[in-house]
């Protein structure tokens, strides 16, 4: 017998992971159901049936990014790397999107924030507040250790900043990723130095 509810998960998880693929390389206005129907290899309607709206569709994408970006997180804490080298982990995982030719779901979203529905605003909102949350967590261990001195919070916030900002001009370069790797790594090696 055919698992219905195991079949439709799988269709769901697909659509999930053709749109953010569509969204991390085209951004928010440069897709539609038509094309993920193409991809998928399924009918419109079979979107609307797992997803009602496109804002529904970016919601639940925006909140399963935010859930898998928080495990990535949790794996780095709980890995027996030095601080130093937990937030050059932090910053492979900009680097590895840009492997895909990549950027972050969120920072693609956040440049067409003036025309996204408010519930994928929040959810948004939600992802960089979690994100700018684990690493001062992450720098204030630093200070505490007196590894480095900074204002944990505000270093935060200008380390999510370079690295998004560092994969949108890295992905116009021939090889984006070492020109990531060579705008962020000398700067993160200056700043939070090995000891």
């Amino acid at each position: 017998m055919v698992d219905i509810q195991n079949m439709e998960k799988n269709t769901a998880t697909q659509i999930l992971d053709v749109a953010q693929e569509m969204v991390r390389n085209r951004g928010y206005s440069a897709f539609s159901y038509a094309d993920i129907s193409k991809q998928v290899g399924i009918r419109k309607a079979s979107i609307h049936y797992h997803f009602s709206t496109k804002d529904e569709l970016v919601k639940e994408l925006v909140k399963r990014y935010r859930e898998d970006m928080m495990r990535a997180c949790d794996r780095i804490t709980q890995s027996n790397a030095s601080l130093d080298q937990q937030i050059v982990q932090f910053a492979h995982l900009y680097r590895n999107g840009l492997e895909d030719k990549q950027i972050c779901l969120c920072a693609m979203l956040a440049a067409d924030y003036a025309v996204l529905p408010q519930p994928v605003r929040d959810e948004i909102q939600v992802f960089f507040q979690e994100t700018e949350t684990w690493l001062t967590n992450l720098l204030q261990q630093g200070c505490d250790a007196q590894l480095w001195t900074c204002q944990p919070e505000q270093e935060a916030k200008g380390l999510i900043a370079l690295l998004q900002g560092a994969q949108l001009l890295a992905r116009s370069a021939t090889d984006s990723t070492t020109t990531f790797e060579q705008m962020v790594y000398p700067l993160l090696a200056a700043k939070f130095p090995s000891r």
